[in-house]
């Protein structure tokens, strides 16, 4: 088989669907073998929905505090789900720096196997993560004492959001180990990016008691989007428009960032 044909075999939909499964089901193996990965990411989570739940739950009772209503914990779980999936899908990265560092990486690259796949498989494996995850912290927070008038849609549509949010930020973790190899530098970059996405968003904080300018900046935050959708469908009078308009930018960038974290396999392939 020449280079073009398999290239050719690569694009074929059905064939990237094909390898897409292949690949996601090896590490959903890896995943099954060791659940401790998915245990040790909630820890933090955990903390920040019951420590800060019950530390700042006099928070919505301040002058401009506008999502008050159902308590501060039923405020922040949406938040803790979103910051749940921004970690760990910035750490997503380190898989593909396991292939490199094994030898996997190149052997898949000299196979037919798509790179659009390749890059699919750690964005599913994120995803499914992710549902796992926020389903975990919304059965917390009802069993502490949330109440969420949004119902099974409610978190139907939060979870969706956290995996959007997952699927962009896992394809630019990937692209990052692509493009670097090193395990400190993707450390580096996601500290330097996730930290300050998460406070530039309504995350723990209602924006109307945080300065106009970082209001102004969570605009163009992806965080943002997903928290906006997940508690406006938490609430019992939802406003769908607002809902369906924040899952839509982040379901555009997650095709952007997909794209984009694909064509990092030919600048690999050139340096290597």
């Amino acid at each position: 088989m020449t280079t073009a044909d398999m290239e050719s075999v690569g694009t074929r939909p059905l064939t990237v669907i094909t390898h897409s499964a292949f690949l996601t089901g090896r590490l959903l193996r890896t995943l099954w073998r060791m659940p401790t990965f998915v245990v040790i990411g909630l820890v933090q989570p955990v903390i920040w929905l019951l420590l800060f739940g019950q530390l700042f739950r006099a928070v919505v009772n301040l002058p401009g505090f506008a999502h008050g209503s159902g308590g501060f914990l039923q405020f922040l779980t949406p938040g803790v789900v979103m910051m749940t999936a921004l970690f760990a899908s910035a750490w997503a990265g380190t898989t593909y720096l396991q292939d490199i560092d094994r030898g996997v990486m190149d052997r898949l690259l000299a196979s037919p196997v798509s790179r659009g796949a390749m890059m699919c498989a750690t964005m599913l494996y994120q995803a499914v993560q992710t549902v796992i995850q926020s389903l975990v912290i919304v059965v917390i927070a009802l069993i502490s004492g949330a109440r969420f008038s949004g119902g099974v849609p409610g978190v139907g549509i939060t979870v969706l959001a956290g995996v959007l949010l997952a699927l962009i930020f896992s394809a630019v973790s990937n692209a990052v180990a692509l493009l670097t190899r090193q395990q400190a530098t993707l450390i580096a970059i996601s500290q330097f990016t996730t930290l300050p996405l998460m406070f530039l968003s309504s995350a723990v904080m209602d924006l109307h008691l945080a300065p106009s300018w970082v209001g102004n900046v969570a605009r163009y935050n992806p965080v943002e989007w997903a928290v906006v959708a997940a508690r406006q469908a938490m609430l019992a009078h939802t406003d769908w428009s607002i809902v369906w308009t924040r899952l839509g930018l982040l379901a555009a960038a997650v095709l952007v960032m997909g794209l984009l974290a694909t064509r990092a396999f030919g600048a690999y392939r050139k340096s290597a």
